[in-house]
């Protein structure tokens, strides 16, 4: 494959240069133009040669010596640089006696009739001609070469790589073995097609990789494609589309095309939801481009003979907006859900990312695993990416557990801000709410294991935070586990109201985040006695993203609402009635932790341990406390 050809204002320029160049080459050189007057005395002199008049002006020849007297020092001095003989140019007056001078001085002379249409169509035939062609020669390069110019629009752009340039295999695909499992199947259709061709089976059309963004989708296609040994052809939905009407349905005809010339290959459409949306949903009607080439690519599959070898592998995280005729079987036949990794699976994706890190011996990857819930392969591998970034700017020799700490706090809160500093009192509010979701968070079962707690700013408007990691993956959240989770949210208010009498907006988003959290457990969860087992949000939501959606019409009634609002209240008041009590019983405890906050800035699992072991009595720590106080007496 030849590299794709840039554009560069190099070329006009280049362009601009050339024809200043021609025209300077074409043009008449050390013509210099002459008064009348001068002219006359000239032609009085005997300095005049081959005199052509044409439409009143007059050219000819000029002898540079002897016209000190005639002409002016500048006009004398250009001459004398060049020497020889020279071109004039003189505009003519009316002059009856011009042609007696003429031959009185024996200087020949004659006339010429012009033709100005010729000119006219010179001058503008050749310009437009020069543009079009510094045009065309642009629309080339931008196009890709030679192979995608203006007259090639139609044709695919599909990148064509082969077994040793994909460079990756299945050795390189870690934490998702189920979806593994299902893609060295088609591995084996490709190698030994005709094991399943003597019991009469068909070899699926199409396989849809279906995930989260970062999960490893295009990683996977690659990985079949470095397996099977065969040509792996890669383009992305939205290459398909463009302005022109009808250039979709030619780009997907030849990418057919190109896939049963290259047979046995795979055919890999990363985010195919940008080529195959539903159709008939759009405010234009069923004629839109997208559309078009949506039906051309149903119609190249059905038409499609998979016993050629030729597998097609697509891409995408949004499946619920794809056409169901793209998914029916005889299409995709095929459909693999990439999920985010599980604690092991994590562990083996950072094994993977690891390889070519020195680590030093201080690194425990399990427990990098553990305090990374959620993360998907491109987290893990930005992870490990910012660690050694760290320990490189340190001038460090090894990657060591501190570099990892770092970067995760980095990914998840924020980056650092020194320069944000507080006053004494907006510290002691962040320590007290910051402790208080600590302490909670120690004192509920069900909750998040507290790995660190910081009131060191981080990122937009985080002021401090509290760090927590479960000790197992869940995929089911029982009620009291959602209680627990509302009793920490809150704790955090609940604590500046008990020590300051006061409150502050920086419990904003975890007032957002309670709200929601026990309206989905009203309306989504069913967790509501008064309200029943009925859900009341009929809204789709992305199955892997969580963008915005569209408001439907309720469907239930203003009583209902009303219910809805009641219930919610409910859980939230109940629930800060629980922190106040938890809040109040471990007051010492509350005090200590912020106390050493305000100290440390922040507090990690050890010493939270310590903290947590340690009594100290509740007079000390409120004396130690008091001393914290602002010297104007502020809360």
């Amino acid at each position: 494959m030849d590299k794709k050809q840039t554009f560069s204002l190099w070329y006009v320029l280049a362009a601009v240069v050339a024809m200043i160049l021609l025209q300077e080459f074409v043009a008449p050189r050390h013509t210099q133009t002459l008064t009348y007057s001068e002219f006359k005395q000239a032609l009085a002199a005997g300095k005049l040669d081959d005199v052509v008049i044409t439409d009143g002006i007059a050219t000819g020849k000029l002898r540079a010596e002897g016209l000190e007297q005639i002409l002016p020092k500048e006009k004398l001095e250009a001459l004398k640089r060049v020497g020889g003989e020279h071109g004039f140019a003189t505009v003519l007056v009316n002059d009856p006696g011009l042609v007696a001078q003429l031959d009185a001085a024996k200087v020949r002379y004659g006339s010429v009739r012009q033709s100005k249409w010729l000119g006219a169509l010179i001058s503008w035939v050749a310009p437009a001609l020069v543009f079009f062609g510094i045009w065309w020669f642009l629309m080339k390069r931008m196009g890709g070469g030679m192979g995608h110019g203006m007259l090639e629009i139609g044709k695919s752009k599909a990148k064509v790589y082969m077994q040793t340039e994909t460079g990756v295999t299945f050795k390189d695909v870690a934490g998702i073995d189920e979806a593994r499992e299902e893609l060295m199947e088609v591995v084996e259709f490709l190698k030994n097609p005709d094991r399943y061709k003597r019991l009469g089976g068909k070899i699926p059309k199409g396989v849809l990789i279906v995930g989260a963004p970062g999960t490893g989708k295009t990683l996977l296609a690659k990985a079949v494609a470095g397996e099977a040994g065969v040509p792996f052809l890669s383009l992305s939905g939205s290459e398909f589309v463009e302005m022109f009407v009808g250039v979709g349905a030619a780009r997907v005809r030849d990418l057919f095309e190109q896939a049963a010339a290259k047979a046995p290959c795979i055919v890999f459409i990363d985010e195919i939801d940008a080529l195959g949306k539903a159709r008939g949903v759009g405010l234009t009607g069923g004629h839109e481009e997208h559309e078009q080439t949506l039906n051309q690519l149903l119609a190249e599959m059905d038409g499609f003979d998979t016993n050629r070898g030729v597998i097609i592998l697509a891409a995408t995280n949004r499946p619920e907006v794809l056409d169901p005729a793209l998914l029916r079987p005889g299409r995709f036949d095929r459909h693999i859900a990439v999920d985010r990794p599980d604690l092991n699976g994590r562990r083996q994706i950072l094994e993977v990312h690891v390889k070519n890190v020195k680590l030093a011996p201080s690194v425990d990857l399990a427990m990098l695993a553990a305090r990374t819930p959620g993360f998907a392969g491109a987290d893990l591998a930005n992870l490990v990416n910012e660690a050694t970034l760290r320990a490189a700017k340190g001038g460090k020799d090894a990657v060591d557990m501190q570099d990892f700490e770092e970067a995760l706090d980095r990914i998840v809160a924020g980056l650092e801000k020194k320069n944000r500093v507080m006053n004494p009192t907006e510290r002691r509010f962040v320590a007290y709410h910051e402790a208080g979701h600590a302490l909670v968070a120690e004192h509920r079962s069900n909750a998040d294991r507290v790995t660190k707690v910081s009131i060191i700013p981080r990122g937009i408007a985080a002021l401090g935070y509290t760090q927590q990691s479960p000790t197992e993956d869940r995929y089911l959240m029982r009620r009291s586990e959602l209680l627990d989770r509302l009793d920490v949210l809150l704790a955090g208010r609940v604590a500046e109201q008990l020590v300051f009498d006061d409150v502050s907006t920086g419990a904003e988003n975890d007032l957002q985040r309670a709200t929601d959290l026990a309206r989905h457990m009203v309306t989504h969860y069913g967790m509501s006695e008064a309200l029943g087992l009925a859900t009341y949000d009929a809204r789709p939501a992305p199955l892997f993203l969580n963008g915005p959606v569209l408001p439907e019409p309720r469907t239930f009634s203003e009583r209902t609402a009303e219910a809805i609002d009641g219930e919610v209240r409910r859980l939230l008041d109940e629930a800060r009635e629980r922190v106040a009590r938890t809040l109040a019983t471990h007051r010492a405890a509350l005090e200590s932790l912020a106390a050493l906050l305000l100290e440390k800035e922040v507090v990690d699992r050890a010493m939270l341990d310590g903290l947590m072991a340690s009594s100290v009595a509740p007079a000390q720590l409120r004396v130690a406390a008091a001393a914290q106080l602002p010297a104007d007496g502020a809360p």
